[in-house]
């Protein structure tokens, strides 16, 4: 481990915490899924050559975490490109089997100093699951929270259909059965959802929202351009103005990472309306 890595890990706790006149910025920066089969090295140069701050390393290719080596490998590229890791996305789903895996997984974001990790509400969207299925996603949850908040991490479910986020409503209701200060929620466009009724949806959500996935997908999931949803996403930053999130590019127009600068300068377009950290 770098003498630098070594600084980092001690002084993550602290910088976790927003303080100071980047406490209500939005950076802007890069799920590494996006690009799951190019090697960690990659990616991170990819993000840093389209001037992106940020970087959410995946649990399921680059930062296993069963493999704290390959972790600690992915921080020091991380480090050598002068990016933040500011989440950890992994695929905890919340469910009983899993929660003894969790302290792994908190592990894995600490070694990659992130402040939070992604997991997912449930197997099943908010109207198929009974309630008693919801009692032990809440459970899991809750439970997750406090694994989280002993590691000095934050917890956030994806906004994602077939899930218990899968409405604004239902991510509501859960994160208030949760109850946890540190369980807070990302956010993306709904599919096939009008944008007005997206922007109104995220409106709901308001101080909730830690993070959201910025794409492009009209209709279903067929992927366009940043740039032909550019007034959603304008519209999306500015209702997040002065909040600390992170708006991250994920899946762009097939999977190429020629496109990511295109992509990353739409985005700053989209922010130019309100302050973003400037790396």
């Amino acid at each position: 481990m770098t003498e630098k890595l070594r600084r980092g890990v001690a002084d993550d706790t602290a910088s976790r915490r927003p303080a100071g006149p980047d406490a209500g910025v939005t950076r802007l920066g890069l799920c590494s899924v996006t690009f799951r089969r190019l090697p960690a090295a990659e990616v991170a140069r990819c993000a840093a050559d389209a001037g992106l701050e940020v970087v959410e390393w995946g649990a399921d290719v680059h930062a296993p975490p069963g493999e704290p080596g390959t972790v600690r490998a992915v921080r020091e590229v991380s480090d050598r490109y002068e990016l933040a890791c500011c989440s950890y996305g992994s695929y905890f789903r919340a469910t009983p089997g899993e929660l003894a895996e969790f302290p792994a997984v908190a592990q894995a974001a600490v070694l990659l100093g992130a402040p939070r990790v992604r997991v997912w509400a449930g197997g099943t969207g908010s109207r198929a699951t009974s309630p008693d299925e919801r009692h032990t996603t809440v459970a899991c949850l809750r439970e997750a929270g406090r694994i989280a908040a002993d590691h000095g991490l934050e917890l956030a479910p994806e906004f994602h259909q077939g899930t218990l986020t899968d409405t604004v409503a239902s991510t509501v209701q859960l994160l208030d059965e949760v109850g946890a200060d540190n369980v807070r929620t990302y956010w993306q466009p709904p599919l096939d959802v009008p944008d007005e009724e997206a922007l109104s949806g995220l409106a709901e959500l308001g101080d909730r929202v830690t993070a959201v996935h910025a794409f492009s997908w009209w209709p279903g999931n067929t992927r366009l351009r940043l740039a032909e949803r550019e007034a959603l996403w304008a519209a999306a930053l500015r209702l997040l103005n002065g909040r600390r999130v992170e708006a991250l590019l994920e899946f762009v127009p097939g999977d190429d990472p020629t496109v990511l600068a295109r992509e990353a300068a739409t985005l700053r377009r989209a922010a130019a309306q309100r302050p973003i950290h400037q790396r």
